[in-house]
């Protein structure tokens, strides 16, 4: 079920009113559309070959970053595990960059090392994009540190799969950000299965943010398909992150529509189980309570689908026709503060 769907255009009467503006909840919406029409494009040039390597969609999972990134500061620092993606749109990192990237591609936000686990953006504070499950936890821990140590007042937002929870590194992590109170918010992205394993079958002690009360830690849940759920869920923990420097583990609930990755044979679930959960599509229930709230018009939601196609086409055609890097780059490159690319001396890749 895709925003586009006829049945979208149904509006739900009474629809609660909402405490955000009208302008916060149309660009919501709008972020969230981006993300999906952007995958479906990644899907497509993936399925053609233009795509190399792993590539993990974020589809059915929007609400979740869109949500959380919503209420950050331009300050905070955001890390993510490798279903990247979505997560980077919504931090701010355009389009045109993330698909060169996962083509990659030179003009890619990490100069097409990286590809599509690891999309990277300094600029936005966009620290990755980690491909070895659950590593990026104690990344997350020492960016949190660091914000503490320089009193930047920012914050650190770190998702994670539910699969990552069983990870020693994360408990590990856990216990120090809680013992040295850092200004981090853990969120579990529990898309009930880690890779083709439902999380039932993986984990014990659920509901997976009961972890954290080993260490003290703030704990507390989201529907992942409720936008504006994740969105006051998110702003609480930050908030107590950074005014009081205390971390908190929050389990949001979601749900993806397409396997694992695109080399998913996806045959751990039924297609009855797809259908019933594509019900509670983010973008279709978010577009059916701004309808109700008069918020939103059908015009308008067909003007931000087509944008969305539209950015999502222009970011594919700037990919393809984007140069390839040069092996010698590689070799000649380092980062300077201000994430420039400054060449170092180095032999030549055709002289070594």
């Amino acid at each position: 079920m895709v925003a586009d769907d006829p049945a979208v255009a149904v509006a739900e009467p009474k629809a609660p009113a909402s405490s955000l503006s009208p302008e916060i909840q149309i660009d919501l919406y709008r972020q969230m559309v981006r993300i999906r029409r952007f995958e479906e494009k990644s899907a497509q040039a993936f399925m053609r070959a233009a795509i190399k390597g792993f590539c993990h969609l974020y589809i059915g999972q929007e609400a979740v970053a869109v949500g959380a990134l919503s209420v950050l500061e331009a300050r905070d620092a955001v890390i993510t595990a490798y279903r990247d993606h979505g997560v980077a749109l919504a931090r701010g990192t355009p389009a045109r960059a993330c698909m060169a990237e996962l083509f990659g591609k030179q003009t890619g936000c990490s100069h097409g090392m990286g590809g599509s686990m690891h999309l990277f953006d300094r600029a936005h504070h966009f620290y990755g994009g980690h491909a070895i499950v659950g590593s990026h936890t104690a990344v997350a821990a020492g960016l949190a540190f660091a914000q503490q140590y320089e009193n930047t007042g920012g914050v650190t937002l770190c998702l994670l799969g539910e699969g990552a929870v069983n990870q020693g590194v994360f408990s590990e992590t856990l216990n120090l950000v809680s013992l040295w109170k850092l200004p981090i918010v853990f969120l579990i992205e529990n898309n009930d299965y880690a890779m083709g394993t439902s999380v039932s079958r993986s984990s014990a002690g659920l509901p997976l943010v009961n972890r954290g009360s080993a260490f003290d830690m703030a704990g507390r849940t989201a529907n992942g398909m409720d936008i504006e759920d994740v969105r006051a869920k998110v702003a609480e923990a930050i908030n107590l992150a950074r005014t009081e420097h205390l971390p908190t583990l929050l389990e949001v609930n979601t749900y993806r529509y397409r396997g694992h990755s695109m080399s998913d044979p996806d045959t751990y679930r039924t297609k009855e189980e797809i259908e019933e959960h594509k019900k509670s599509d983010p973008i279709l229930l978010y577009r059916r309570k701004l309808e109700g709230r008069q918020v939103l018009s059908d015009a308008l939601a067909k003007q931000i689908d087509a944008d969305a196609r539209a950015e999502a086409q222009d970011a594919l055609t700037f990919a393809e026709q984007s140069p390839e890097p040069d092996l010698d780059f590689a070799f000649s490159l380092r980062f300077s503060a201000e994430d420039q690319i400054d060449p170092i001396p180095r032999p030549r890749y055709s002289d070594i």
